[in-house]
């Protein structure tokens, strides 16, 4: 901690009048960067720090895959995930400006296929409310996520589902519709999602090395590789995410060096390079809070000194330490990103590495915050650490409770072949239960896995992305298997087609 302290003091500096860039010191900064790396076991990572209208570091850290001695670069190319929601909130700005589209349209004006599974939200819902989570539809990733539907398919089966809160009171994070406001980009714009964005973003802001795919970002000589820790401990490189095709929920890949330029747009009045993009008003409506986001208790532990989180149109807004932040992560298998802004201060910060699921972005973010802002240094990484590993006792807790009410010595209540079959579901489609050698096998999409007997007429799900979780039959009053109830990452419930009547 003191060595932390030592290079944290390093990096303070006057603060400058707003658009001058503060000399920083590299050497500080490096060891600020190292140290979060070696913390967290993360191969690489790009870092770009920009203040006012300068870019006060910029710097890869750590190699681009295991095994291999190629260093991350400022050039290298991550995709950011998520980091593309402001994309497309700030493609409808544009918009806007130009009188084709305005945040409180009806979907349906700019979309006419998109439907939500409430009569009251169906009706009244606006691009507002898909761009700031509050729609009343959860998450429903497993609709998405390697699916094999395309973008229009996944956002008329998102409208088949049942909304799991009332509509517009809480937040639930839900990437379909980013994809469904992306449909409402290429309506009124006339071409699609991601050639709007190319000419009317990218082009201007000298985003040379931002691409809108997988295929595109393959084809880049300096290119980040996906990772994951295997049994917490050993990295591995794992398979990378397809996406082929442009969505605008998250299919930006883009640099470090890039992204300065993105961050110091958006920290400013809607112009670049004295050229505007646009308007300033409507750039800050997309930085305004609209939804609420109750903190959990982890939350309450990696952000001891937050008052209050909201989210805005594609970003989080939140008071840190008494400063106003503005951020957005993003993670896709094997990567993270971050983006942090300090409006007033015109401070912002982009992190992008190259490791499934670490919480080392929001952690190293704080540190940097902290170092930049002048404010007493903490140990952001033992703070996040400790908060995870309470997390996870409690999860293991949860499991071992579970368990122990499982009822031992029970049987299924009919013969396997009775829980055979297809079963239905209006926006997951179809599951088939077959039986193999002796065992129920689900088979979904790409997705196959054994069915273990549990309890009674309950089985465990274990393959991802389903599981683990449960799947527990349903039989009517004759005892035939009517249904089944998928717990854990889906929870919906398939039924068994009715039989033909016979002739």
């Amino acid at each position: 901690m003191r060595r932390l302290t030592f290079a944290l003091a390093l990096v303070l500096v006057p603060r400058p009048a707003l658009g001058c860039a503060p000399p920083a010191d590299t050497k500080a900064l490096d060891a600020i960067v190292r140290r979060a790396l070696t913390t967290w076991n993360v191969p690489g990572i790009a870092v770009a720090i920009v203040r006012g209208d300068e870019v006060v570091y910029l710097k890869g850290h750590g190699i681009r895959e295991v095994g291999k001695k190629a260093p991350v670069t400022p050039d290298t190319v991550f995709p950011i995930a998520s980091c593309s929601k402001p994309f497309t909130t700030t493609a409808l700005a544009i918009l806007g400006d130009e009188g084709k589209l305005d945040w409180d349209d009806r979907v349906r004006k700019h979309v006419p296929f998109f439907r939500l599974g409430d009569p009251l939200a169906d009706r009244e819902v606006r691009i507002r409310d898909l761009l700031c989570h509050r729609t009343g539809l959860a998450g429903h990733s497993l609709l998405w996520y390697r699916s094999p539907w395309s973008q229009e398919e996944i956002v008329r089966r998102a409208g088949r589902l049942p909304l799991d809160k009332p509509f517009r009171t809480t937040f639930q994070y839900q990437s379909t519709m980013f994809t469904a406001a992306g449909f409402a980009v290429s309506s009124a714009s006339g071409q699609p999602w991601a050639d709007f964005v190319e000419k009317r973003m990218l082009a201007p802001l000298d985003m040379k090395n931002t691409v809108f795919t997988t295929t595109a970002a393959l084809k880049a000589a300096d290119l980040a590789s996906p990772h994951h820790l295997e049994g917490g401990a050993r990295l591995e490189l794992r398979d990378r995410y397809p996406m082929p095709v442009p969505d605008a929920a998250g299919s930006i890949h883009s640099t470090a060096r890039d992204l300065t330029k993105w961050l110091r747009f958006q920290m400013g009045d809607g112009t670049f390079r004295k050229k505007l993009v646009v308007s300033a008003t409507r750039l800050a409506e997309t930085h305004k809070p609209h939804t609420v986001m109750r903190l959990r208790p982890i939350d309450r532990e990696m952000f001891p000194d937050t008052i209050q989180i909201s989210y805005a149109l594609a970003w989080v807004v939140q008071d840190y330490r008494g400063h106003h932040l503005v951020s957005h992560g993003g993670a896709v298998d094997g990567f993270r990103a971050q983006f942090t802004m300090v409006p007033k201060e015109k401070l912002g910060i982009v992190l992008l590495c190259n490791l499934h699921n670490t919480q080392m972005n929001l952690a190293l973010s704080n540190v940097l915050l902290d170092a930049l802002l002048g404010l007493p240094p903490k140990n952001w990484h033992a703070i996040h650490r400790t908060a995870l590993g309470r997390q996870h006792r409690a999860t293991l807790a949860q499991e071992r409770a579970h368990r122990a009410a499982r009822h031992h010595g029970t049987r299924p209540s009919r013969d396997l072949s009775a829980y055979a079959g297809n079963y239905d579901h209006p926006a997951y489609g179809r599951v088939r239960v077959a039986i193999e050698r002796g065992r129920l096998v689900w088979n979904w999409n790409d997705v196959r896995a054994t069915l273990e007997h549990y309890h009674f007429d309950t089985f465990t799900l274990g393959a991802e992305p389903v599981g683990p979780g449960e799947v527990v039959f349903a039989l009517d009053a004759e005892g035939a298997v009517t249904s089944m109830k998928v717990l854990g990452n889906m929870k919906v419930e398939f039924r068994k087609p009715a039989p033909k009547p016979k002739r």
